[in-house]
């Protein structure tokens, strides 16, 4: 068990989360030592992935969760509270290892992909066998360890059994909306969906459930919340989380590549119907049917960087981008709505609002 790390009042820095995950990392790869060279390998790899950069939001939001519901930040149930919030950034990791090789993504944070980390590993050594199989059935174990990995960090966070037992339903339905997010993100790919609805609810259930409802809803179990702020807090992470989702749709075809760590126009080419891209087409279709029917022949193809910027000048001309960042507005305002009017601590209500403005406009 660490030891209690120093905090000042409601405040989570993304160095305590680090502290956290790198200790229980270096007792995981400690033990992969005794059993078998090539499984510490992959452990080291799983702690590089993890280790090498993220904002920590969710961990932020589990802690603010707990706090506005009556923590005490600088108690004696904090390091609990801490140990379970960074269990979310495993869980996080499992996911986007997982959602790499479902896109057959590249690059992650600016780095190899692990699927790729690990085929170059094969190629290095001059292993046996295709070297692109084996990376990716080794980044699905990996991810699936991160996973297991996570459950066991809440499990001996040191709760108290009687919060362990309130958390225990609300992470099964995290990583059981998680699951569904990605399914249903991966079924509208394969089915080209183009309305709005599913490329909503995709985001409802692989983005925002994980990334900030949940987050807050643990917090707000571990506390013991009534079921008024756990409501509200629900509501601003639905709407939050979205908005958040839709900030990315946006930098995931107009971002730098230096900034999101990822090619510039990567969901264009990887075929995502979001919700920028299925605005567009509604748009298209009624202002400019040859310009849908380009879109709808270039996306999820090699796109080269005229097509790419002949694409951007579809979605920003027709009114998707408009269209979502009116969207991003009206669900964060909601949001700050609906938590100002909650019972959560005012403390806690101040520094969520800074998140929600912070995680809607951001360019990374």
């Amino acid at each position: 068990m660490s030891t209690t790390r120093a905090r000042s009042g409601t405040a989570l820095h993304a160095a305590d989360v680090d502290a956290v995950l790198r200790e229980y990392l270096a007792a995981r790869r400690a033990e992969a030592e005794t059993i078998s060279p090539a499984y510490a390998s992959a452990v080291a790899q799983l702690e590089s992935y993890v280790l090498r950069g993220g904002k920590r939001v969710r961990p932020a939001f589990a802690w603010l969760g707990w706090v506005g519901a009556g923590g005490d930040g600088a108690g004696s149930e904090a390091e609990a509270v801490l140990r379970t919030g960074a269990a979310l950034e495993m869980f996080h990791a499992y996911g986007l290892i997982h959602d790499d090789v479902i896109d057959a993504s590249s690059t992650r944070r600016g780095a190899p992909a692990a699927h790729v980390m690990f085929a170059d590993q094969h190629r290095a050594h001059r292993w046996r066998g295709d070297a692109e199989m084996f990376g990716t059935g080794a980044a699905i174990l990996v991810g699936d360890l991160a996973q297991c990995w996570a459950d066991d960090m809440v499990r001996t966070s040191g709760l108290p059994m009687s919060a362990q037992q309130r958390v225990a339903p609300v992470w099964s339905e995290l990583r059981t909306d998680a699951l569904c997010g990605q399914l249903l993100d991966l079924t509208a790919e394969a089915a080209g969906a183009e309305d709005l609805g599913t490329a909503l609810r995709v985001n409802r259930y692989k983005t925002a459930s994980y990334t900030v409802e949940r987050p807050l809803h643990i917090g707000a179990a571990i506390a013991d919340a009534d079921a008024e702020l756990i409501a509200a807090y629900r509501a601003f992470g639905v709407d939050l989380g979205i908005a958040f989702q839709l900030r990315d749709d946006l930098l995931g075809v107009f971002g730098a590549p230096e900034e999101t760590g990822k090619p510039s126009g990567d969901d264009l080419a990887q075929g995502k119907r979001t919700v920028l891209f299925t605005a567009a087409l509604q748009y298209a279709d009624d202002q400019d049917p040859d310009a849908a029917e380009f879109l709808r022949a270039r996306i999820g193809t090699r796109i080269s960087d005229e097509d790419l910027r002949t694409m951007r000048g579809i979605i920003t001309d027709v009114g998707a981008v408009e269209h979502v960042e009116r969207d991003i507005a009206a669900r964060t305002e909601r949001a700050v709505a609906t938590l100002r009017a909650s019972g959560a601590t005012d403390s806690a209500k101040d520094q969520l609002t800074a998140m929600a403005i912070s995680a809607t406009q951001r360019t990374s």
